[in-house]
């Protein structure tokens, strides 16, 4: 059994609270701005807000909720998308000593019913019409829940309008008697199998989480530090960097459109953004189409094997002239171009969620933005390991963070030991002990490896290992990550459990198709469903198997592949929230195809 440890920067008295930093930033840098929001949802103008604005904002909201009868430890469930509001709203509650319950604003009827009912929410903020409708629809079955307030019919301004007969100094009452030990949070996991269960996260979890991250990441925090939030705040990764811009000081915009996300990067101008690999993948992808659709495919192709080669010289003795010489030719034609695209300004950026690959990785350095990959889960708030500028190994997720210990089980299985790792699924004692020991160390279901550096590879999921028909373990991971990291692939799922051979079930990127299209010389209305057996799509997606069997043995490699007529979504059920496959529902969805593969 392999562990290594790293000691804490920071230690969290029991009387610190995440709503701390608004208080001390209030007080100690009045002035500094703190949100940049806009100022209408038609406009290209951004307004700043400053600590002491924020910290008013934040207490005149949490004096509404005590007005409604909030108690200390009471839950509230936040439904929305990125936006101001869901930060202001988190740290209300916060402050008024209650427990924050994030929701997906995509969530199915279903799901929004169980987290209401599982968490005991007395009151609910969502953002939409349909949001409103969807939750009052369920009242009936949901008896604690109280309140529903629309944010976007005005529900924040009727809930500080009822806290004005409240003295603020009950805000502080309850700030006072929090403890960092208190549930800060319960975030139900998206689930890629089965019901989502609640993870209780604490204060102190999250503030080991946040402080010790901050001092791992020093570089990103430092000066004029601003960065556009666009992941969904409900997903703990991007709750992570919401905590961590606030307490650094730091400057947040919210852009809750994607559609909205390119030109607001142009006006934020982020020093750093924080996403998932799935968009770097898109951001790659869609540069090389484009150039590919101007007739400068083959000057994209050359200036993406120099960024590549580049980045891994760096890791080599550095690169010579001639590389340099080269690098800097490109840097004018395609690198500067695809910096300006992110804002002009954003030198870093900090990758979770799931596998960026090193080819990705690499690609981003050699253009000039540094993408650090970490690792973690809901339940350890969330990262555990990291890449930082002073100690990087592309291809790995990092060395533990401060404070965090990581070991891994003989069947190697990567288990965690720290204050970032919670304490109980809310209601589920039975699932909190099938992943917690006696002594704290929590099972992730992840499978890895430590070298002797302490950097953590992850090798893939205990429970996704597929067995073949004789016998050869196969961890997908490996494969799908390496076939996705083609232009043309959006998402891959490897099958094969109990059956002779391992194949694949390949989706066509929609970005790429168009320019695939028209250099294949096919009608610009085809469909992937009706051109899935065509053989020069076939030949292309072959030339990407071929390249992925490469990592791993005859035993392992990917015989059959088969394409599917669409892609993967989360409106299809095939994806979470945060954009990892649901393999049960691929399974299920696909079993005719997958049946096909091995009856033919």
């Amino acid at each position: 059994m392999r562990e290594f440890s790293v000691p804490p920067v920071v230690t969290i008295a029991d009387t610190m609270t995440l709503t701390d930093a608004i208080w001390d930033n209030a007080r100690v840098s009045p002035e500094t701005v703190s949100f940049l929001r806009r100022t209408d949802a038609s406009s290209d103008d951004w307004s700043p807000m400053t600590a002491a604005e924020f910290h008013a904002d934040v207490i005149s909201v949490a004096r509404g909720l005590i007005a409604a009868g909030v108690q200390a430890g009471d839950r509230i469930a936040l439904m929305s998308r990125t936006r101001y509001e869901w930060t202001l709203i988190d740290y209300a509650i916060w402050a008024a000593g209650a427990v924050t319950v994030p929701i997906y604003e995509t969530s199915s009827a279903e799901q929004v019913s169980w987290i209401l009912s599982d968490s005991g929410a007395v009151a609910a903020f969502v953002e939409t019409n349909a949001h409103t409708l969807l939750v009052t629809g369920l009242r009936d079955d949901l008896p604690d829940l109280r309140e529903v307030w629309q944010i976007a019919a005005g529900g924040v301004d009727q809930v500080r309008a009822a806290g004005e007969r409240i003295d603020a100094g009950q805000v502080e009452e309850r700030r006072r008697r929090a403890r960092a030990d208190d549930i800060a949070t319960i975030i139900y996991t998206s689930g890629t199998t089965g019901r989502p269960k609640g993870c209780a996260l604490t204060h102190r979890n999250l503030l080991a989480e946040v402080l010790n991250a901050v001092a791992a990441f020093d570089h990103l925090f430092k000066g004029e530090t601003r960065t556009l939030l666009f992941l969904p705040l409900a997903h703990a990764f991007a709750r992570l960097l919401q905590l961590a811009v606030v307490t650094s000081r730091g400057t947040i915009a919210h852009s809750p459109d994607p559609k909205n996300l390119l030109p607001d990067l142009a006006a934020i101008k982020p020093t750093f953004l924080l996403s998932v690999p799935r968009v770097f993948e898109k951001v790659y992808t869609g540069a090389k189409t484009k150039a590919e659709a101007g007739g400068r495919g083959a000057i994209f192709a050359r200036a993406e094997a120099t960024a590549i080669e580049y980045s891994e010289a760096l890791d080599n003795g550095g690169p010579g002239l001639l590389l340099r010489a080269r690098h800097a030719l490109f840097d004018r034609l395609v690198y500067g171009k695809l910096r300006a695209a992110m804002g002009g300004k954003c030198t870093d950026a900090v990758s979770g969620g799931a596998p960026l690959g090193a080819r990705l990785a690499h690609f981003f350095r050699g253009v000039g933005v540094l993408v650090l990959e970490g690792y973690g889960l809901t339940e350890t708030s969330p990262a555990v390991a990291a890449n930082v500028p002073s100690a990087i190994r592309i291809g790995s997720v990092g060395r533990p963070l401060p404070g965090v210990t990581i070991r891994i089980a003989d069947d190697g299985e990567i288990q965690i030991l720290g204050d970032v790792v919670f304490g109980a699924y809310w209601n589920n004692p039975d699932a909190t002990r099938e992943v917690l020991d006696s002594d704290g160390w929590f099972s992730t279901g992840d499978l890895g490896e430590l070298d002797d550096d302490g950097y953590l590879t992850i090798t893939g999921r205990k429970k996704e290992i597929i067995v073949t028909a004789g016998g050869k373990n196969v961890a997908p991971a490996v494969l799908e990550d390496r076939l996705r990291a083609h232009q043309l692939i959006s998402q891959s799922v490897l099958v094969g459990d109990r059956q002779p051979f391992i194949a694949a079930l390949i989706t066509i990127d929609e970005e790429a198709w168009p320019g695939w299209l028209a250099a294949n010389g096919r009608d610009a209305d085809s469909t992937v469903a009706a051109l899935a057996g065509d053989p020069a799509l076939r030949a292309e997606i072959q030339k990407a198997v071929d390249e992925a069997n490469k990592a791993v043995s005859s035993a392992e490699a990917i015989k059959v592949f088969r394409i599917l007529g669409r892609d993967f979504t989360e409106a299809t059920g095939e994806l979470t929230p945060s954009l990892k496959v649901k393999r049960n529902v691929v399974h299920k969805t696909y079993a005719d195809d997958i049946a096909a593969i091995y009856t033919k």
